[in-house]
This record gives structure tokens, C-alpha cells and sequence, in this order.
């Protein structure tokens, strides 16, 4: 009698070991249990510890409250200002209602990764180029509100998306570099400009006081062929005065103004033609001989021509005895009332 009670108390004692054992559940502190009877919710969540459920009757399930960082495959669009990139992005959210993240939807992870990537796409196909380079701290505000919106019914909180890399093409980088250069260039020569600028205010200083010292621009000289002379070259520095280039530039233009008015008078100068009119001459004695000249008449060779001469052209060939061709040459008229005198031995130039 007592070995049966002994039996007994012990297959209780395993029976319920046995029960215990499919009863008991240990919920993480990280998470939440929730219990279903039959199919349905059976009260609130259950709380990190020790719970026992009704074996074969409960189903216990646990949902995790951490964080949970989920990426985001990197979407390719084209912006508003057409382009096309592509950009990925990672979203960080919690589970704040267990009952709500089992129950309303199905798989909570796969509903804000599909829903993720849908808001990835239409923030990219709303915003310019340069927003997703520049402002993406708006971006990511907007694209959790719109992640965040759905979410909060699937009893999901979205606590923060980033988005990661923005891919561009090739030719849209290089093109984005020669801007950047550009740009950098531009910045460079205002900067140079502007201190061209001063530094042209300050010579002009400089040369106020020189000018009301002349020694100083001589010891202003003096300086720079110091430091020239003093790195070890065989380059020789001498200072040009600038006043006497001025003086040189004075003169010249003195000179060429006045070749110019000489010039012009000699143009004005009226030229006496005597080809049309004849010389006069005296008149001829009557027994028809020559009358003589003067001692000075005849030693000077550029005199006068003699009466009865006329201007007539000279044929090609024709020259002085100085070797020029002289415009024309005086030679005996020819005329039917008055005698023909004797010609003279030698032509004369007409001055």
C-alpha cells in the first residue's frame, strides 16, 4: 500500500514536473509576450520574467522592443531637374505596441522596408540635385513623416531614417568638378583683383611721398638693386631714370612734328611754269650780234638762262653732269622773225 502511494505521488510529482516545464516561459527584458488563447488575445502584454501560460491551450509569442536598424536597397529615380542617381538610406525604429505589430500587419519588418523604399523614391523624384547633396538633413525629416505616417497604426514608431550615399553618373561628376573649378578659379582672381587693388592704392601713397622727396626714390633704387645683388647670380641691375625716357619721348615728337610743317610748306609753295610763258629777253642789237655777257654772268653756272631760250622737255637718257635727270632743259625756240642767234656751248639748269 504504501509502495502505490509512493508510485503515485511520484508519477504526480513527474506530471507535474512535465506540466511546469510546458507552462513556464522566460520573456527577455528586451521584449514583450503576447499571449493568445485559442486564437484569441488574452489580456495585456505580458512583462519581462517569469510567466506560465496553459500548455496546448496558450500560445505564447514574444516581439523584440529594441531598435532596429534596417537598410534600405539603394533606389535608382531621376530628380526634378533630371537626373538620375541613386541613393540608399537607412531607417532606425521601434516596436511601442506588441499587440498592434502582431496583429495589424503581418511581417512589420518587411511593411517599413517596402514602405521605406516607396518614400525613398518619391523624395527623390521631388527634390533637386543639389537638395540631395546638400540638404539632406530636410530630406531625412521629410522621409520619416512620410514612413512614419503608415507606421504608427502597425504600432511601429520610425525614430529616425538617414540617407547614406548618393550615386551620380560619370560625366555628371566631371561636369560637377569643372563647375567646382570654375568656381574655385573665379574666387581666385577676385581675391588676386582685390589685392592688385590695394596693393595699386598703396604704391600710389608710396609715390605721393616719394614725389615730395625725390631722395627717396633714389634710395628706393638703391634698396632693390641691394636685393638683387644679393642672391648669387650674374644678373646686372641698373636703374633707368624714367624722366629721361620722358625727355626722349618729347624730343622725338618735337622733331617728327616739325619735319611735318616743313613738309606741308614746301607742298604749298606754288611752282613757276615757264614752258607756257616765254622769257623775256632784251632786245637784240641790230647788226644781229650777240651781245656778251658779264665776267660774273659767265663764271656762275647757275645763273640766269640766256634771252631767247625756252624750256623744252629732254628725251629718255638725258642727264646733268651731276648724274640727275633734270625735269627739263632750256633750248633754242625755234621762230621765223628773228635771226636764229648761235647757241650757247653748254645748256643751263633751270633752279
Amino acid at each position: 500500500m504504501l509502495s502505490e502511494l509512493v508510485g503515485a505521488l511520484v508519477g504526480l510529482g513527474a506530471v507535474g514536473l512535465v506540466y511546469v516545464s510546458a507552462a513556464a516561459r522566460v520573456v527577455k527584458q528586451y521584449e514583450r509576450g503576447i499571449v493568445f488563447r485559442f486564437g484569441r488575445l488574452l489580456g495585456p502584454a505580458r512583462p519581462p520574467g517569469f510567466t506560465v501560460i496553459v500548455p496546448f491551450v496558450d500560445r505564447l509569442q514574444k516581439v523584440n522592443m529594441q531598435i532596429v536598424t534596417l537598410p534600405i536597397p539603394a533606389q535608382e529615380g531621376i530628380t526634378r531637374d533630371n537626373v538620375t542617381v541613386r541613393v540608399d538610406a537607412v531607417v532606425y525604429f521601434k516596436v511601442i505596441d506588441p499587440a498592434n505589430a502582431v496583429i495589424q500587419v503581418e511581417d512589420y519588418r518587411f511593411a517599413v522596408s517596402q514602405m521605406a523604399q516607396t518614400s525613398l523614391r518619391s523624395i527623390i523624384g521631388k527634390s533637386d540635385l543639389d537638395d540631395l547633396l546638400s540638404n539632406r538633413e530636410k530630406l531625412n525629416q521629410g522621409l520619416e513623416l512620410m514612413i512614419d505616417s503608415p507606421a504608427v497604426g502597425w504600432g511601429v514608431q520610425i525614430d529616425r531614417v538617414e540617407i547614406k550615399d548618393v550615386s551620380l553618373p560619370d560625366t555628371m561628376k566631371r561636369s560637377m568638378a569643372r563647375q567646382a573649378e570654375a568656381d574655385r578659379e573665379r574666387r581666385a582672381r577676385v581675391i588676386n583683383a582685390d589685392a592688385e587693388l590695394q596693393a595699386s592704392k598703396k604704391l600710389a601713397e608710396a609715390a605721393g611721398v616719394m614725389s615730395q622727396q625725390p631722395a627717396a626714390l633714389q634710395l628706393r633704387l638703391l634698396q632693390t638693386v641691394v636685393a638683387v645683388a644679393a642672391e648669387k647670380n650674374s644678373t646686372l641691375v641698373l636703374p633707368f631714370p624714367v624722366e629721361l625716357l620722358r625727355f626722349l619721348e618729347r624730343a622725338q615728337g618735337a622733331t617728327g612734328q616739325d619735319g611735318a610743317h616743313s613738309a606741308l610748306d614746301a607742298s604749298e609753295q606754288p611752282v613757276s611754269d615757264t614752258s607756257e610763258q616765254p622769257a623775256e629777253s632784251p632786245s637784240a642789237p641790230a647788226d644781229g650780234t650777240v651781245p656778251q655777257l658779264s665776267e660774273a654772268a659767265a663764271e656762275e653756272p647757275t645763273a640766269a638762262p640766256v634771252h631767247g631760250l625756252a624750256q623744252v622737255p629732254l628725251g629718255e637718257g638725258a642727264s646733268t653732269p651731276s648724274g640727275e635727270a633734270p625735269p627739263e632743259l632750256w633750248a633754242e625756240p625755234p621762230t621765223e622773225d628773228v635771226p636764229p642767234a648761235p647757241a650757247p656751248a653748254s645748256a643751263t639748269r633751270d633752279e
